[in-house]
């Protein structure tokens, strides 16, 4: 019964034209991305760092252009999560689809975490693979590879399974539209707290550094996100690492087991109240 239901969501987004959509962008993205990865590292032999600065050059290319990947793969990865759910029960419930399941034989638990399984499985595939892809252009453009190239990939999937937790909450009690706009202002809501936590950390402002932490821990997509791009650049110091700290595409001050698995407890709290709501909502 679960594999049905993920796969009616499936052929749902199918029917949307959802995939059309996102494929598009990323195609677009990613010959883009390619484009612009041959160019940096084809003219890399002649930029000249300041006198006196001694900064590695393809690391810093490699590790600015892979979180500008990541930065677009999350964008991508949500639009993705945000079309899949953003009417799972709102939307199903306007068109006179839930109510015959959630009787019987579906009750409305399996019913919402079976959608919630689906989405999820399609956007991790849909975000390894295109970070997967990204990092094999840049490793054959530029012949760079972070330390951990794995982990941050990992690391956006799972910022977009919570995006994923929230949207199906979201379309518990508010419209389709309404929940998607809510996502998405939520979404850049995020962004702008790390991008300013990252001018504050440039800056040496506590102050700003400390509301962008509180920002991606009640945000914790935003949190992983940060953790990935700390790790496209730890091996990177000196100049070269301090460098990487002041763009938003990277360095990053948010990381650690403990915002991993605050991020885990984070999204079993989200389905949790997502299914105690749907229970108590009138269909």
């Amino acid at each position: 019964m679960v594999l049905t239901i993920m796969g009616y969501g499936f052929r749902e987004a199918v029917r949307r034209k959802v995939f059309t959509v996102v494929v598009l962008l990323t195609a677009a993205f990613l010959v883009l991305f390619w484009l612009a990865t041959h160019f940096v590292f084809s003219r890399l032999s002649t930029v000249t760092p300041p006198a006196g600065i001694l900064v590695d050059k393809r690391t810093f290319a490699g590790a600015f252009l892979l979180g500008l990947a990541m930065f677009a793969t999350l964008f991508l990865g949500v639009v993705l999560a945000v079309f899949l759910t953003l009417g799972v029960v709102s939307g199903d419930a306007e068109r006179g689809l839930l109510q015959p399941l959630v009787v019987r034989p579906v009750g409305r638990s399996t019913l919402l975490l079976s959608r919630f399984l689906g989405a999820a499985l399609v956007c991790i595939v849909y975000v390894l693979a295109v970070y997967g892809i990204a990092l094999a252009i840049i490793d054959v453009a530029g012949s760079w590879t972070p330390p951990s190239p794995a982990e941050p990939g990992l690391e956006l999937a799972g910022g977009v399974v919570i995006v994923i937790a929230l949207s199906i909450l979201g379309s518990v009690v508010l419209s389709a539209t309404a929940n998607g706009i809510a996502i998405f202002m939520l979404f850049g809501a995020g962004l702008v707290a790390g991008l300013l936590g990252s001018i504050g950390h440039a800056l040496g402002s506590t102050t700003i550094e400390h509301a962008s932490r509180i920002a991606a821990w009640a945000l914790p997509f935003e949190a992983l996100y940060q953790d990935g791009l700390r790790l496209i650049s730890s091996s990177a110091t000196g100049a070269t690492g301090f460098l990487l700290q002041l763009g938003p595409f990277g360095g990053a001050f948010v990381h650690g087991w403990g915002v991993r698995v605050w991020a885990a407890a984070y999204l079993c709290a989200a389905l949790a109240l997502a299914v105690f709501l749907f229970r108590r909502r009138d269909l």
